[in-house]
């Protein structure tokens, strides 16, 4: 049957139980379809309502009001009441189309996802995965702990010059910039069709689905809550568009993948709801569960359950492994992602192609066995490219000079701490520069700095964390507030997140196994150089044993004719 018009906000149904095909269908009949009771009021406020929110919402959320404004305008101006008999032989011919949806739509999707897993190892990388390319891309995961990494070991480990300019702006980046060697960016797999698959490395650091949902949540707070210095949303947001300006070459978080849209989104339901506490004169809120306290923040299980947080966050970890994010450079990636949260049975063959990618990768990391995790980087990562660059001493005395990297992350919020945060990291970052000019830097001294530089970065993003959660105060988030949600909300995380959870234990086994290569590796480089110690010295006591004899000879001659020259002097 077909279903009721979209004026009267039926496209949405439309879309998911029959697929885009039904959608195409009523976009071609709209030019010969009555207005069927559609209000021109109604088509007017869908108008404005499509302007007002277009720059604040997720694409899918564009195409759906984009759509339903289109379709009530052109209809309004093309009612045509002679052309009915033109749309009941269409009505019939979509009857019968629609007759099975959930059998075409499935085989479609079936087609797509399988035409897209056929064509993705096209972009892998085959060989020796375990040795160092030129270019090293840092696929970093949101809310698992790569920019640490950046900062306390890739920094040290890569001079400026070598680090592809503005990493994180996937808008502005060319991977065929001269001695670009190192990418660290949000971006999805999908970049490898963007950069030479055979000189290429990729690494990557996975943590615990459930705990990356609450992070993200607690971190999309987090950084919106700054702006609530500003007296209104118009303020913030006005505000925000200047610092944006007046940034030059630095990236803000507003500009990164999925920050751009999770952020703003928190923005703008933080400023609600502190209208609505305004207006309705409630000013003290009490609670102890943070993630529920509705009053003041989107509780968690409405957070989880929005379909921004359905497109962007949930089974994030394989769509970003898979290159099928929202930000993705595949044309299909949208499609493909579409007929996996359609279909379920489908995600199978998407999370064979990310479990593939990661068997390839050169490193995988756990968020959650930090330090296991950081020794396997440096002695799997660090010490290739301490190799690598330890001839080129010139270019990363060069580095040293130049100015600070371009792609320096900050956050485009008015606090007074964030000219502090930025100056530290400057500091930081400096101190970096000069620690990876050193010449001949072992794997053991990179350790003792990334600990180091680990220590100053936590503390800073502690402080700023701390003053930012202030602001919806009592609303203030720790592991401890954590164990506060119930049991259902933590379930229906883990039922959304199906996949991360499988590729997840895939992950694991993958570090187990490089974390057991790595340590026999270790064992077998000490053994040999004892060997080679033992060695020495027993070739240096043989040479002793061997020139002792000729030594004691040249000894006794040289007595002996001291001792005729005492006597012939006797003599005479």
């Amino acid at each position: 049957m077909l279903p009721s018009p979209p004026c009267g906000g039926g496209l949405l149904e439309v879309a998911r139980r029959y697929g885009g095909g039904a959608i195409l269908a009523i976009s071609a009949a709209r030019q010969s379809v009555p207005l069927f009771g559609c209000r021109e009021d109604r088509c007017h406020g869908d108008r404005e309502e499509f302007k007002s929110t277009r720059l604040r919402e997720s694409p899918a959320v564009h195409t759906y009001r984009g759509f339903r404004s289109s379709w009530c305008w052109s209809r309004m101006r093309l009612m045509d009441p002679t052309l009915s008999l033109r749309l009941a032989i269409l009505l019939i011919l979509l009857a019968l189309a629609n007759a099975s949806p959930h059998k075409r739509d499935f085989g479609h999707c079936e087609n797509v996802v399988k035409k897209w897993a056929s064509s993705a190892p096209s972009l892998e990388v085959k060989e020796d995965k375990h040795t160092l390319r030129d270019l090293l891309f840092f696929l970093h995961v949101p809310r698992t702990g790569g920019r640490t990494y950046f900062h306390c070991f890739l920094r040290k480990l890569y001079p400026s010059a070598l680090e592809c300019p503005r990493s994180y702006d996937k808008l502005r980046f060319d991977p065929r910039t001269p001695k670009c060697r190192l990418l660290v960016t949000h971006d999805d797999y999908s970049m490898m069709s963007k950069l030479p698959k055979d000189r290429t490395s990729v690494v990557t650091i996975i943590r615990d689905p459930v705990d990356r949902v609450f992070s993200t949540y607690e971190f999309s707070v987090e950084v919106a809550a700054r702006f609530l210095v500003h007296p209104n949303l118009t303020s913030a947001t006005r505000m925000a568009g200047r610092l944006h300006k007046t940034k030059g070459y630095a990236v803000s978080t507003l500009d990164i993948w999925p920050w751009k849209y999770l952020v703003p989104w928190m923005r703008e339901d933080l400023f609600a709801r502190r209208d609505a506490r305004r207006h309705s004169g409630s000013r003290d809120i009490y609670g102890s569960n943070p993630y529920n306290m509705e009053d003041m923040v989107m509780p968690l299980h409405k957070y989880i359950n929005d379909p921004i947080a359905r497109d962007i966050i949930h089974n994030g970890l394989t769509f970003q492994i898979a290159g099928l994010t929202n930000n993705s450079y595949f044309a299909e990636s949208h499609e493909v992602r579409h007929c996996v949260m359609q279909h379920e049975e489908l995600g199978e063959l998407v999370l064979e192609v990310a479990k593939r990618r990661l068997n390839h990768m050169l490193y995988v990391g756990l968020t959650e066995d930090h330090r296991e995790s950081a020794t396997m980087f440096a002695d799997v990562v660090g010490a290739q490219v301490i190799s690598q660059l330890r001839g080129s001493s010139s270019d990363v005395q060069t580095a040293a000079t130049n100015k600070l990297e371009q792609s320096s992350l900050s956050d485009s919020e008015p606090d007074d701490e964030h000219s502090q945060n930025a100056t530290l990291e400057f500091e930081v970052s400096m101190k970096e520069i000069s620690e990876a000019s050193k010449e001949n830097m072992t794997v053991g001294e990179l350790m003792e700095s990334y600990e180091r530089c680990t220590s100053t970065l936590r503390k800073s993003q502690s402080l700023r964390r701390i003053s930012s959660l202030k602001k919806i105060s009592p609303a203030n988030f720790t592991k401890g507030s954590r164990r506060q949600v119930g049991k259902a909300v933590l379930q229906e995380i883990k039922s959304l997140n199906n996949l991360d959870l499988e590729l997840y234990e895939y992950a694991k086994d993958i570090f187990a196994q490089e974390h057991r290569r790595s340590i026999q590796k270790s064992a077998v480089t000490e053994k040999l150089e004892n060997m080679i110690t033992s060695s020495y010295g027993t070739s240096l006591w043989n040479r002793v044993f061997l020139f002792l004899p000729i030594i004691l000879l040249l000894v006794f001659f040289i007595l002996f004719v001291n001792a005729r020259r005492r006597t012939s002097k006797v003599k005479i």
